[in-house]
């Protein structure tokens, strides 16, 4: 069921819409171009329930604030045990000497109310405390009952955006492989939940594998490949519906790994004839299609730049597969990658600065990232097999998937920032891989 949700108005009579100054150092403003090791600590105490039926939700909505923020890495939540002022009122004056004493540098204060009707109306203010001032404009959402979490998030989006003055990401979902059954016999079937794992859908049944779904630039949409023919096809998805339909499929013909340019109309993919995989283009609204590789090689894995001007790719034209770089329409391709190993689903970043990758080295596999021309190289995690990366909405956060070892091995999803902290695994109800990170909702 889609929410609805809404941003009402910036609540009447709070303060004008400039950042607090910290009275040492300027802005509370946190800063994580490197990285962050000491997380900012905050408190946010329990949103006030200001109608009888709010009270569960006011608390729900506080846990979901306090754990987006925390597991970022960024922030550190002061806990509720320890706060000396008590907030029973929205609109009560912050007590900015108790909230200092117990070192909280910012302070979240919210109000949630719920009607007869189902409306969910929640509220908050961000305060700087060292400098006593409120941060931004004071918020207002309204929803339903269902969306209480979405508005949490929106919430949280909020203070993370006021804090760090980067893009959010907290109100986004990630479409992914859900597994089970045992690893010789495993049932996969495409499912979709927010980005933490919680309010998981199901988008299709498991009678056929299906692989590598990818979201469109609108969220709308999921490309992915399944073997419901008996050859690898791939499908678009209604996420809405979950009505879908094959792509370009000719008779024995084998076409995967599809991926939407930014345009949202037109989508790159693999296609295996005659022995031979190389890169096509499809225009989905005239069906035309147009070739981009002809080497003798294997050519699969595209991803487009953010502006759609180039597509990155993994070949094995030089004899190991390796990244490049060609022009989105086709044409001479560039070598990125020369490190030792083995490179392979390259995803660039939507900042359009990094491209992050999967790399096979020593019997280890690597989530990494380097530049755009192939320089400054990190790996980010090693396991048995970590694989398929996607980037969060802000270009900040690598989602991916890790298989355990051995004939019980298991494979789930986990996450990690670009600075190589904050390793944390994302949970979900059954095994999970071929995650992708989808937009921010509206």
């Amino acid at each position: 069921m889609r929410v609805i949700l809404a941003l009402v108005a910036i609540l009447a009579g709070l303060a004008a819409p400039v950042m607090a100054q910290d009275e040492r150092s300027g802005p509370l403003r946190i800063e994580i171009t490197e990285g962050v090791i000491e997380p900012l600590p905050f408190a946010v105490p329990n949103f006030v329930a200001e109608s009888a039926q709010a009270q569960e939700m006011a608390a729900n909505i506080t846990r979901v604030i306090a754990a987006d923020l925390t597991g970022t890495g960024l922030f550190r939540e002061i806990p509720q045990d320890a706060h000396i002022a008590r907030v029973t009122a929205f609109s009560s004056p912050v007590q900015f000497a108790d909230w200092k004493a117990i070192n909280a540098q910012a302070l979240i204060v919210g109000g949630v109310s719920v009607d007869d009707s189902g409306k969910v109306v929640v509220k908050f203010r961000l305060y700087d405390v060292f400098a006593g001032q409120q941060m931004g404009d004071g918020l207002q959402f309204v929803g339903t009952t269902d969306g209480w979490r979405r508005i949490a998030h929106k919430v949280s989006d909020q203070v993370y955006a006021q804090l760090t003055g980067e893009d959010p990401y907290f109100d986004s979902r990630v479409v992914f492989v859900s597994e089970t059954g045992p690893k010789d016999a495993r049932q996969k079937r495409l499912a979709i939940m927010d980005y933490d794992g919680a309010n998981v859908t199901y988008l299709t049944d498991s009678a056929s594998i299906v692989l590598a779904p990818r979201f469109s630039p609108g969220g709308d949409r999921v490309l992915y490949t399944s073997y419901e023919s008996g050859f690898p096809k791939i499908y678009v998805l209604d996420v809405a519906t979950a009505g879908r339909n094959v792509l370009n499929a000719a008779d024995g013909e084998m076409s995967f790994a599809p991926r939407f340019a930014p345009n949202g109309q037109t989508i790159v993919y693999s296609l295996t004839t005659g022995g031979n995989t190389d890169l096509y283009q499809l225009n989905i609204g005239s069906g035309q299609t147009s070739r981009l590789t002809t080497t003798p090689s294997i050519e699969t894995a595209p991803s487009f730049s953010p502006d759609g001007s180039k597509i990155v790719f993994e070949s094995d034209r030089s004899g190991t597969p390796q990244l490049y770089v060609m022009p989105a329409g086709g044409g001479e391709a560039t070598r990125i990658s020369f490190g030792q190993g083995r490179y392979g689903t390259p995803v660039w970043s939507p900042r359009g600065d990094l491209i992050a990758f999967t790399k096979q080295s020593k019997g280890r596999f690597h989530i990494g990232v380097m530049r755009t021309d192939g320089s400054e190289e990190r790996l980010l995690t090693a396991s048995f097999l970590d694989e398929g990366p996607t980037w969060a909405p802000n270009g900040r956060v690598i989602m991916f998937a890790r298989e355990t070892q051995g004939a019980q091995g298991t494979s789930s999803l986990w996450s990690v920032d670009i600075t190589g902290r904050n390793l944390k695994q994302v949970r979900t109800d059954t095994g999970a891989s071929d995650p992708s990170w989808g937009p921010l909702q509206n």
